[in-house]
């Protein structure tokens, strides 16, 4: 095969994405018309682009036998270059597409309950006087809910408090939100002199959130061993902290939640000797896609809000 260090030096002059394509699907399909199928591309038309690529490349990509296509050890290591060459090449299409966009329209993204509460009110806030052409539409549902969403694509952005991040999701920390034990002034957790224990929070039934919620999350992780079935469960923090505040039973809830009604005195906070009681809320979006103009606006009011907080 023909070799020359000038096709080398001016490889980006002649490559195709086509035919990075093309080379990307015979190994993904297995044979040469699978991958012509896959990258759209006529079975002539891609017997003639394979060619000409390991021509100008100087060594064979595919061995062709009756049975299929078969990569050659040349084009193992080339299709995993071709694979991070089209995704540069598809984060390079998003991120200009991002750019050219004026920033009007709408902004739709999701919150789970404690950042829809009390934190993103105050980003759309900032986002408004920032970009007051922009109309953000925010959905509020649980951590596991929002992640649902943000996989299968129904919404770009996400905003979640649960410790665990699926694959296929980028994640950036917005705020380290500590949680905290709270029972009414009457509870007799209330009138003991010692802390916590982990035990003890393990073994006690909680007023807690419905499964799915960032905040159940966290206690099931924190726990590390099967808890009783809760006093009650309800999806708003406002309601948990009445029932918590009528002395129905403790919880653990986010300091967000509770800073006003500790400040009140409804509630009061129980000293624990366990595990730090922090976890991460995290912006999450698909691993595939970059963020839009506003997107990246509001994930950075969000971040900016964190230092303020600190």
């Amino acid at each position: 095969m023909e070799s020359s260090s000038s096709s080398l030096e001016d490889i980006a002059r002649w490559i195709q994405p086509s035919s990075l394509e093309l080379l990307v699907g015979i190994a993904d399909h297995g044979s040469l018309s699978a991958g012509a199928r896959a990258a759209g591309v006529a079975q002539p038309n891609a017997t003639r682009a394979l060619k000409t690529l390991e021509r100008r490349l100087g060594y064979q990509l595919v061995a062709r036998k009756t049975t299929g296509s078969r990569l050659t050890a040349e084009g193992v290591l080339t299709v995993q270059w071709a694979r991070e060459v089209l995704a540069s090449l598809e984060a390079f299409a998003d991120g200009a597409r991002s750019l050219a966009e004026s920033g009007e329209g709408e902004l739709e993204f999701g919150a789970s309950m404690t950042v829809a509460e009390f934190l993103a009110p105050n980003w759309i806030g900032q986002l408004h006087r920032v970009l007051p052409q922009v109309k953000p539409r925010m959905q509020i549902m649980n951590s596991q809910d929002v992640i649902r969403a943000v996989q299968q694509e129904q919404l770009g952005l996400g905003f979640v408090e649960t410790p665990h991040i699926p694959l296929g999701l980028k994640s950036r920390q917005i705020l380290q939100d500590e949680m905290l034990v709270v029972t009414s002034p009457e509870h007799a957790w209330a009138q003991r002199q010692e802390p916590l224990s982990l035990h003890e929070l393990q073994s006690t039934p909680l007023i807690e959130r419905e499964e799915g919620s960032g905040t159940r999350a966290f206690l099931d992780y924190i726990a590390h061993a099967e808890r009783p079935n809760p006093v009650a469960v309800f999806n708003s923090n406002a309601i948990i902290c009445q029932c918590v505040a009528r002395g129905m039973g403790p919880a653990v809830l986010s300091h967000l939640a509770v800073e006003s009604q500790l400040e009140q005195g409804l509630l009061v906070e129980i000293p624990f000797d366990g595990p730090a009681l922090l976890r991460e809320l995290r912006a999450i979006w698909p691993a595939h896609r970059v963020l839009n103009a506003t997107e990246q606006k509001l994930l950075e009011i969000s971040v900016d809000s964190k230092t303020a907080q600190g």
